[in-house]
């Protein structure tokens, strides 16, 4: 019989007792809710740092189910069930590519959702809200020392930054009542995100006079400067102990063929499992730029380029223990459901509190998707309900406080 060897905890009996068999139940029994909350939560748009429509939704939605809810400083919603602490289930509110009309949001003739963000993070939205209901439908869940907080956070994509996370963890008064976090970011169950895949995001950007590219030749030129540091820093190696990647997501810059440009710039993103190792690469991408200006102006004849680097982003790598409970848990609860399930890497808003010491991992919501960040996005909801299971699971036995395994660390492995 699976058990949680951190507190000794029977799954099965856990999924046995009346009221948790009844919270289980009702996921399967309220399928079709879940799907039609799922659509209408994905037609509100929510693109990064313009999340306050869809906030205010899911704030009408939670009071609307009976949670004591509002909204931060940060723009995170944020339900409660009676004070703390807490364990958090939280799923990040904004989506890459920006909803222009609902209609863009379908349901195809094989039962698959389509449109932006419907897996990524519609899933784990739709996920949030079913655990809210749920949880008021089903008063006879057993009694725990700690109390069931959800959030609906913001700026988890691209430039974002992490914004909503780092409030919560940091800024916010609530941040020493959260013993542990469970993210839901999309929708597959077969990873446990354990390991947080740390991000450097710069801008590099070169100035100059500019002029016409016939009569003022001669002037240096940003654009050459820029593409100049992007071929260098590009053929970095990345060998080493940590596994490493670079990337120039963005270039732009200049006006017309036969201009020279005044301005030119480039958008940067290095990410590696190790904080030193991107220390590393900010390193050799400063260098970059810095020959780069000295080639360019060596070449003017006449007005020198300036280049500057500016950070626009930065979320750390850090490490959830293997022993640690929370995830003694779930895997106790992924072999009671029979789900297969890997460790991963990966860049979510469980970075920021595995980088402070708090357990956290990030999982799927159930079902299936795919094409995440794309206009082709698609989600299916076959299956949702085992997701809804497992994550109920995993909170009722952290909710019941028991104390990590003996000499389990309590922080993060650097």
């Amino acid at each position: 019989m699976p058990t949680n060897a951190a507190a000794g905890v029977s799954i099965r009996d856990l999924a046995e007792h009346r009221g948790v068999r009844e919270c289980l139940r009702w996921f399967t029994r309220e399928k079709q809710w879940i799907n039609e909350v799922h659509l209408q939560l994905c037609r509100v748009p929510a693109p990064t740092f313009l999340e306050q429509e869809r906030a205010q939704w899911f704030l009408d939605q939670f009071r609307a189910l009976g949670w004591n809810a509002s909204i931060d400083r940060a723009g995170n919603v944020i339900a409660v069930d009676g004070d703390g602490p807490y364990v958090a289930l939280t799923a990040h509110l904004d989506t890459v590519i920006a909803l222009r009309h609902k209609d863009e949001v379908t349901v195809e003739a094989d039962g698959r959702f389509c449109g932006p963000g419907v897996s990524d993070n519609g899933a784990g939205l739709a996920a949030l809200l079913a655990v809210a209901r749920a949880w008021k439908c089903c008063p006879d869940l057993p009694e725990l020392p700690l109390r069931l907080m959800l959030v609906a956070n913001v700026g988890e994509e691209g430039e974002g930054n992490l914004l909503g996370m780092r409030h919560l963890c940091k800024q916010s008064p609530l941040a020493r009542k959260i013993a542990s976090f469970v993210v839901v970011d999309g929708a597959n169950t077969d990873h446990i995100t354990t390991r947080a895949l740390g991000s450097r995001r710069f801008e590099i950007a070169f100035t100059g006079p500019g002029g016409h590219s016939w009569s003022d030749y001669g002037v240096g030129n940003p654009l050459h400067a820029l593409c100049r540091a992007v071929t260098l820093f590009s053929e970095t190696r990345l060998d080493g102990f940590a596994k490493s990647a670079v990337n120039v997501g963005l270039i732009e810059g200049g006006s017309s063929v036969n201009a020279i440009a005044q301005f030119a710039r480039a958008k940067v993103d290095i990410r590696s499992e190790s904080n030193q190792k991107m220390e590393e690469l900010v390193a050799i991408l400063g260098e970059a730029v810095d020959r780069a200006r000295e080639v360019e102006n060596q070449r003017a004849t006449s007005g020198k380029v300036v280049g500057k680097l500016k950070e626009i982003g930065s979320r750390p790598a850090a490490t959830l223990p293997e022993n640690a409970a929370i995830l003694q848990y779930l895997r106790a609860v992924d072999a009671h459901l029979g789900i297969r399930s890997h460790l991963d890497c990966s860049s979510t808003d469980a970075n920021i509190p595995l980088s402070l010491g708090i357990p956290a991992v990030a999982i799927g919501a159930g079902g299936a998707g795919g094409g995440a960040h794309t206009t082709q996005e698609w989600f299916r909801p076959e299956g949702r309900d085992l997701g809804l299971k497992r994550i109920v699971l995993t909170l009722l036995l952290l909710m019941g406080g028991a104390p990590p395994a003996p000499g389990a660390p309590s922080g993060p492995a650097k």
